[in-house]
């Protein structure tokens, strides 16, 4: 696992964007796994740059989504049906701005009227895509990747996923809110892949940011393995695993000066 601590929320964006034109510049009909929530977002805008200005090409890339609310998204004719759905903001935050086509995106469908069928077919789509070649990754407050809640079994596949308390919670303030929705409003249940379906790519990129997640993100990275905290499952990767973490993410980190040192011995090496 290599660890790299940058010193604020952008620099950390630029450097997950790279890590990410790396692997499409490498394989242009790369696959790669989103994330949504404002983590990336400096990523996707980095994304954007490079497309623009030096001419990343996704015109070849298939991406999937970790991750959608159950009972909104997007209708047949491509509208959305409410601003909170995963797909518009991966429309607006990245899609829209480059160079892709919009029939290789995949979001989980969150107006499915068999979601545990769909759950199937997303897997089997994955499957059929040649697996993805990296998955970004945030972390959740309680330590969640994507909507795998704590006791989530860490070879779980794709499935729906009840959201706790806090999820609610962390949502509502981040996106509910803002958009004039009240809390009876929000929905209870996701589609999400499984840690299991995580940990099947062929590298890992998570990325977390403020200080609010400096505990988990220990937690994640130096304590012990449990599905109370399903991102701990990083720490059974067998593939590359790298975390992106900004100074104020990495300051409850136990071996954060050996992290720092092996980051500038690498530097000098690779």
């Amino acid at each position: 696992m290599d660890v790299i601590i940058k010193d604020d929320y952008q620099a950390m964006g630029v450097y997950a964007a790279k890590c990410l034109a790396e692997v499409i510049k490498r394989k242009p009909n790369a696959v790669l796994g989103l994330a949504t929530g404002t983590t990336p977002l400096a990523t996707y805008n980095e994304l954007i740059r490079m497309h623009r200005e030096e001419g990343l090409d996704f015109s070849s890339v298939t991406t999937f989504n970790l991750d959608e609310y159950l009972g909104i998204g997007k209708n047949m004719d491509k509208s959305y049906l409410q601003d909170q759905s995963y797909a518009r903001f991966m429309y607006e935050s990245l899609f829209k701005h480059v160079n892709i086509d919009l029939n290789r995106t995949h979001v989980p469908d969150g107006l499915s009227q068999d979601p545990s069928a769909f759950c199937e077919e997303y897997e089997a789509k994955i499957k059929a895509a040649g697996g993805i070649d990296i998955q970004l990754l945030g972390i959740g407050g309680d330590g969640h990747w994507a909507f795998n809640e704590p006791g989530t079994s860490l070879s779980s596949r794709t499935h729906v996923e009840v959201l706790t308390q806090q999820t609610l919670d962390d949502n509502y303030e981040l996106f509910y809110r803002k958009a004039g929705f009240s809390r009876d409003q929000m929905p209870h249940f996701a589609l999400t892949m499984g840690v299991g379906t995580i940990l099947d790519a062929r590298a890992l990129l998570m990325m977390a940011s403020g200080s609010k997640k400096a505990s988990v993100v220990a937690k994640a990275i130096e304590g012990p393995v449990t599905s109370q905290i399903t991102s701990t499952a990083i720490q059974l990767y067998k593939g590359r695993a790298i975390v992106v973490l900004d100074e104020a993410a990495a300051s409850e980190l136990k071996n954060k000066e050996h992290y720092l040192h092996v980051e500038k011995v690498k530097s000098q090496f690779v």
